[in-house]
């Protein structure tokens, strides 16, 4: 009898160590996913910010025009991004008329606001960064 109810104990444990260790997998950061800004389109252009971090911490912040290589450092819901400059020219393959001041504008604002994060969470299938601004992405479908 003893036998039995040490076993049971033993699995009881190493199941809700499963189930933890899953759950903990879940809210983990989406390091290696293409994440896109949740935010109405600016036009002219279909170009979205994303957000891309590896696990070893270098990302890739595509803005509205221009891209900027970054280091990220997470922590459990702590999250720093360090933004590398701003690149003076624009890129030389985009649709005219695509980086409209309104958009070179929008890109010195969100690169601030990356700047600024000192926080994340998941909030369903997205992912939030919190700071002086709140920034709301989601897993891109392509």
């Amino acid at each position: 009898m003893i036998r039995h109810s040490s076993t049971r104990g033993v699995l009881a444990a190493a199941l809700l160590l499963l189930v933890q260790g899953l759950a903990l997998a879940a809210d983990a950061f989406p390091f290696d996913r293409e994440l896109l800004l949740d935010a109405a389109p600016m036009r002219p252009g279909q170009r979205m910010p994303i957000l891309t971090v590896e696990e070893n911490g270098a990302a890739r912040l595509d803005l509205w025009c221009r891209t900027v290589p970054a280091r990220v450092e997470i922590s459990e819901m702590a999250i720093k991004i360090e933004p590398g400059p701003l690149p003076e020219d624009l890129p030389a393959m985009q649709s005219a008329g695509q980086c409209t001041p309104e958009r070179v504008k929008a890109d010195e604002e969100i690169l601030a606001a990356f700047s600024q994060v000192t926080a994340w969470r998941r909030q369903g299938e997205a992912i939030v960064l919190e700071g002086t601004t709140t920034l709301r992405f989601r897993a891109s479908d392509h």
